[in-house]
């Protein structure tokens, strides 16, 4: 009975595979939102003002973190918590590609986000006029709150393996 209640668990771990795969959907819908802001800001690109022009490129600097996050946790956490990738002999194959195990996944998944936070914050001190100096405040207690998470589980990572 235990031989079988732990081959089960076991195999349970393809219900991930799906998931993972369904990161590759979000990856396309992202990519379609990145053109469509380019097709969007290219006719007006002599009209708009140098401030507008970077927040439109903050705002595709910030989907292309997001979708260099979804690519390694698409990928790193199948490998971490499915199965090994086998890439065909003579393919291009990802430097990092089984290097990277759970802990080394938070640890990079806790940087893309301080980065994705610190554009966003970026971009609200490139229109600090419109917005509230309480609503700025919050978001720069958020994006702290971040980068001392990202510090601690790095810090934790350090102490434990040593």
């Amino acid at each position: 009975m235990e031989r079988i209640l732990e081959n089960a668990m076991y195999a349970a771990r393809w219900l991930l595979a799906p998931i993972y795969f369904g990161l590759a959907f979000a990856l396309l819908a992202l990519a379609i939102k990145f053109f469509q802001e380019i097709f969007h800001i290219l006719p007006m690109i002599l009209a708009i003002s140098e401030a507008d022009l970077v927040l439109t490129l903050l705002s595709l600097i910030d989907m292309a973190l997001v979708g260099g996050l979804l690519v390694m946790v698409m990928i790193s956490g199948y490998e971490n918590f499915v199965s090994q990738l086998d890439v065909d002999e003579g393919k291009e194959k990802l430097d990092w590609l089984g290097k990277m195990d759970s802990g080394s996944l938070k640890l990079k998944v806790a940087a893309s986000i301080v980065a994705i936070s610190s554009i966003h914050l970026l971009r609200m001190f490139m229109n600090v006029q419109q917005i509230e100096s309480e609503k700025l405040m919050w978001y720069v207690i958020i994006h702290l709150t971040f980068v001392l998470s990202a510090f601690a589980m790095g810090y934790m990572d350090k102490i434990t393996k040593h």
